[in-house]
């Protein structure tokens, strides 16, 4: 036997992998080869997730969003990332369904997981957002969100809460579904080529 058990992927997280990201077993299992190769150890590390993630955003600074990403997928908080955690990080960022991305995105902004956001917390994330978007692109934007403190305002605005007030989940949720703009300030999305 040897190290086939570590090498194979157990048939139960293959399963559960399957009914919640909708990936194929064959994406699913060459994904963990490739992640048995980068992390021999079966963690990620942050440093090890900003890598993954500089890869993606070359003209940029990844570094602070990257950080809130891996956090927000570090169910367990442990400090680091196993494949379970991460498959369904990749899923939730790339492919995963409205519903269950706004649920992730309320994550990625509840900064301390306490359950609720305010309006810091967003602006700090909205800090991060904004470092991923080239230069050449920030000075292309309209004037009320060409600063990480105007996208914050501009998107807080959208959830009629004062400044010192705080959003649940399903508020958030809501805001964003019924505002288009708002689903636009939430996550930076390089134009297509």
């Amino acid at each position: 036997m040897g190290n086939s058990t570590s090498s194979a992927l157990s048939k139960e997280i293959l399963k559960d992998l399957k009914l919640t990201t909708h990936f194929t077993e064959d994406e699913i299992s060459q994904w963990y080869e490739n992640f048995q190769t980068q992390c021999p150890t079966g963690r990620i590390t942050p440093e090890e997730f900003e890598q993954i993630y500089a890869r993606f955003f070359p003209d940029s600074d990844a570094k602070s969003y990257a950080r809130h990403v891996f956090r927000s997928f570090d169910t367990n908080d442990d400090g680091t990332l196993d494949f379970k955690e991460y498959i369904i990080a990749l899923h939730m960022t790339s492919t995963g369904e409205p519903a269950r991305k706004l649920e992730w995105a309320f994550s990625l902004f509840d900064v301390d997981k306490n359950g609720y956001i305010n309006k810091t917390e967003v602006t700090e994330i909205c800090q991060a957002i904004f470092k991923l978007i080239p230069k050449e692109e920030q000075a292309k934007l309209p004037e009320d969100e060409n600063t990480p403190e105007k996208r914050a305002n501009k998107l807080w605005a959208y959830f009629e809460k004062k400044d010192n007030e705080r959003l649940a989940e399903g508020e958030f949720i809501k805001g964003v579904i019924e505002n288009e703009n708002a689903m636009r300030l939430i996550h930076y999305e390089p134009p297509k080529e």
